[in-house]
């Protein structure tokens, strides 16, 4: 019998009580290609709306994952997190909120599924973007500049939450983000080790700060000072696997 692979879906929340069930039961419902299987992880940061107690209804579930954070740390800690707990071929970063639409999981899993890429973005900007802020979009802008001008990426949408990338990926790149500078420090690492990024357009809701948006633009300074930091930092640093051959030849000297 063919075993499934499996598609790990990666949900940080934090204060999504109103939103969360609804994003959940889409996700259930989402389809993936032929011959996944879903697992969800969802990483609990440090809520206090009601979202903690809400999820318990999850905890006989064999299809969802749920871990807890004692207190709030910030999007990329609960994403780095959610990657150690997972156990997919394939994982795929999720909002808690009603931004972005699971039915887009498909695009955005295709080219991985088909060996084409090992890295996918799904990108607001290779349609029609309605409702976001001129700020929001000034900002998105620039990163995806800086992005392309120090990492030759050749993306449109540096900043989405849709990413998408295989276990290969996960294993290889060190991550140290704590709260929004996961997109850029995820871009820059990735294309350091020498990923490429495909994109593919997706659906798109924004919401405003009143609805719930956390980010603020002085996490638009951080991500933008992270994708310069990675810019001149030496590659090893962050290549997993460099650190994992020196650990087992140090094992090796040891015996």
């Amino acid at each position: 019998m063919k075993l499934s692979k499996k598609v790990s879906i990666l949900i940080p929340v934090y204060n999504e009580f109103l939103t969360l069930p609804l994003v959940v039961q889409r996700v259930i419902a989402a389809p993936l290609p032929e011959g996944y299987e879903k697992e969800i992880v969802i990483v609990d940061d440090g809520s206090t709306d009601g979202t903690t107690e809400l999820l318990a209804q999850y905890k006989d579930s064999p299809l969802v994952v749920v871990h807890h954070s004692i207190v709030n740390l910030g999007k990329g800690a609960a994403l780095r997190m959610g990657i150690a707990k997972s156990t997919g071929d394939i994982l795929l970063v999720q909002d808690g909120d009603l931004e972005y639409d699971p039915q887009d999981y498909p695009r955005i899993l295709e080219p991985i599924v088909t060996g084409r890429a090992k890295v996918v973005y799904g990108s607001r900007f290779l349609n029609r973007v309605h409702g976001m802020k001129w700020r929001n979009w000034v900002a998105n802008r620039t990163l995806t500049l800086a992005a392309n001008l120090l990492y030759g990426a050749r993306i449109t949408d540096e900043a989405t939450a849709y990413k998408a990338f295989t276990r290969e990926v996960a294993d290889s790149v060190q991550l140290k983000c704590v709260r929004f500078e996961f997109c850029p420090e995820f871009t820059a690492k990735a294309r350091r080790l020498g990923y490429d990024i495909v994109e593919v357009p997706i659906s798109y809701n924004p919401r405003g700060i009143l609805e719930g948006k956390k980010i603020r633009w002085q996490d638009g300074v951080e991500a933008l000072w992270t994708l310069i930091k990675y810019r001149g930092a030496a590659s090893r640093s962050f290549d997993r696997r460099l650190a994992s051959t020196a650990l087992a030849r140090g094992t090796s000297a040891s015996q």
